[in-house]
């Protein structure tokens, strides 16, 4: 037992700049805590954080705002909050320390001079007995009735403790001020609270009591959660800065071969553009990732704490934890709103290049941010005229996919118009373009795994499979027993699709039907999207909302936004690597940009960008976004 109060002073109740018990304990706005006389200390050595009148945190250096600016340094620090609930901690266990270690010696025994080992503990008289000293403690007429626990059950001991008042020492805690929020006695009551309007019985309160610890505990536990996300998701920008800082050096390194000797130096130039970029970057991320760190060592001492209360059941516990917390404010942090670091590409013109070798530029490193960054704006980067000389009327592109072929990157456009399957890439600054023709009209695509994709063809009840090879080669067609009309990958062997008659379907990759599950709102949904947690993102042109579900139908979120807002004609769907949802509104010429929570963000692009009659859209692994338009596909990049 000795070594668990060790343990909780060491790790929860010591200073970071002492390394001693907390003294007079102060927490910053950035929830680290310290002793106020060694916040003074260090924030006399700080100049600039004096002359910025605030106090910096010796662990994240984040600067706390003084109240009163105008009054001497010394008296900074005396303005800040006090941490009640570490100082509860203190004063609950750091003074009895020195009995804990002392806490399997009888007390009796001990006046004696003796060391004999304790058995139980009395919960009225708060006193450890050898046997010997207990047969005498339960002969005495007024302690034979007390309540005895064995000490090899801790848990019980506590659980047994008498809940006594801090100030009258001799008198139990019975009544609980709502006004002052605290747990008193009688005398309190009398003396101290006589002005209090609204006291219970700590019995009635108990139950309110632990149930408000509960939700606490699950709140703690939900910010640690939120706090390692935010932190992993972090660790993974940094391995995306680093792999596409590679992929541009061979960009770079390519190019290079293709172009005589003295580029060389400015290929190296180049290059320190790319590490530079990503050192500073990723260096800016790991000073976030050290920060969150911090932040939850802080939460986990809460968590702790705290959960250790609810589950002891020990009265006296829970209201020093209750009483000590306060309105502590929860996290109200949104990672939907943390921004989205850019990308280094690089932008060259061979023939420039080799014309001009004197004046030769192997590239520019160029930052191209991702949608995922709010404020970066759409610049439109190229368009690709899906008309061919065969087509019998004008396409109409319902969707689009693009994958990655042997390092090429290759469009996919459903042209229902037409019924086929349309096929866009690049190779060598050369273009080429291929189609695959269809039974009847494509609907949605379903991208796969590698270069094969699924088509639904709702009309003949197939769903066709496709490999890019980047030439379309029709592997298989599945035949259905209802007309699939929307269609995505729910994983490596299952298929999520949307039919006619108000059902979602989960299918196997042979087109059997695996289960049904109800989406609420919309039962017919003419796009579906898999989101990276695996949940369904539908809508439905006549229903003038954007609905989310998990896998197994349990509601997620309902968008259905009014007044300017208001979905019209809502098509296709996708999201980003952050998470953040695409949707298309074909009637008002947009694309919409939400939360991964289905909060408004922004309108990405409307119809002074361009668009006309839009439906399908999807981003690449570059960031660019691509959105069907007309016979055309508009591809923009963001800035």
């Amino acid at each position: 037992m000795a070594s668990k109060y060790k343990k909780l002073t060491d790790k929860h109740l010591s200073c970071a700049i002492c390394t001693g018990v907390f003294t007079h304990p102060a927490t910053l706005q950035c929830n680290h805590t310290f002793c106020k006389s060694c916040l003074l200390k260090y924030t006399k050595t700080r100049p600039e954080a004096i002359q910025a009148k605030s106090i910096p945190c010796p662990s994240c250096r984040q600067p706390t705002k003084v109240a009163i600016s105008d009054s001497p340094l010394e008296e900074w620090v005396s303005q800040l909050k006090p941490s009640h609930v570490i100082q509860g901690l203190i004063d609950d266990f750091v003074p009895s320390t020195q009995a804990v270690e002392d806490i399997n010696i009888c007390n009796v025994c001990k006046t004696q001079g003796k060391t004999t080992p304790a058995t139980s503990w009395c919960s009225i008289c708060d006193d450890v007995f050898c046997d010997g000293c207990l047969k005498m403690h339960n002969m005495m007429p007024m302690s034979r009735d007390h309540e005895v626990v064995d000490l090899s059950d801790p848990t019980k001991v506590r659980t047994r403790r008498c809940f006594m008042c801090k100030i009258h020492r001799d008198e139990k805690v019975k009544l609980f001020c709502k006004d002052c929020k605290q747990a008193i006695c009688t005398i309190c009551c009398c003396i101290k609270h006589r002005a209090c309007k609204d006291v219970e019985t700590i019995e009635s309160m108990t139950p309110l009591v632990k149930e408000h610890l509960t939700n606490k505990t699950e709140e703690l536990r939900i910010n640690m959660e939120n706090t390692k996300n935010y932190i992993d998701l972090r660790k993974s920008t940094i391995q995306n800065i680093r792999s596409n800082g590679h992929k541009v050096k061979d960009h770079i390194r390519k190019s290079k071969e293709t172009l005589v000797e003295v580029i060389l130096k400015k290929e190296k130039l180049l290059l320190v553009d790319v590490d530079e970029f990503c050192n500073n970057h990723t260096q800016k991320l790991q000073a976030d990732i050290t920060l969150l760190e911090n932040e939850l060592q802080v939460c986990q001492q809460q968590y702790e704490s705290t959960a250790t209360a609810v589950t002891s059941n020990c009265e006296m516990d829970m209201y020093a934890v209750y009483e000590s917390m306060g309105e502590a404010s929860t996290d109200n942090r949104d990672m939907d709103n943390m921004p989205s670091p850019g990308r280094v590409v690089l932008k060259h013109d061979m023939d420039k290049l080799s014309k001009a070798v004197d004046e030769l530029q192997l590239g520019e490193v160029e930052v191209v941010h991702d949608i995922g960054d709010r404020h970066s704006p759409p610049v439109q980067h190229h368009t690709i005229d899906c008309k061919v000389d065969d087509d019998t009327c004008d396409p109409f592109l319902h969707d689009i996919t693009v994958v990655i072929v042997d390092d090429i990157k290759v469009t996919v456009v459903a042209d229902c118009d037409n019924n086929k399957l349309k096929i866009y890439y690049s190779s060598n600054s050369k273009s080429f373009e291929k189609h695959l023709p269809l039974s009847d009209y494509p609907w949605q695509i379903a991208t796969l795994s590698g270069s094969q994709i699924a088509v639904s063809i709702p009309d003949r009840s197939e769903i066709v499979t496709v490999d890019i090879t980047p030439d379309p080669v029709l592997l298989s067609t599945l035949k259905t027993n209802k007309q699939y009309c929307a269609l995505a990958c729910l994983g490596p062997s299952q298929l999520v699709a949307g039919t006619y008659n108000d059902t979602v379907d989960i299918l196997d990759m042979a087109g059997n039907l695996l289960r049904s599950i109800n989406t609420g709102v919309i039962g017919s949904p003419d796009y579906i999207h898999v989101t990276r947690n695996n949940n369904l993102i539908l809508c439905n042109e006549e229903v003038h909302s954007l609905v989310s579900v998990t896998n197994e139908g349990d509601d997620v979120f309902t968008y259905t936004p009014t007044g300017d807002r208001t979905l019209i004609c809502p098509q296709g769907i996708t999201t980003t690597k952050t998470g953040d949802i695409l949707l298309v509104d074909e009637t008002s010429n947009s694309v919409v940009q939400l939360t991964e929570s289905g909060q408004f963000v922004r309108y990405v692009l409307q119809e002074q960008d361009g668009l006309q009659s839009p439906n399908g859209i999807c981003l690449d692994s570059d960031g660019l976004l691509y959105v069907t338009s007309d016979r055309y596909v508009k591809v923009f990049k963001f800035c």
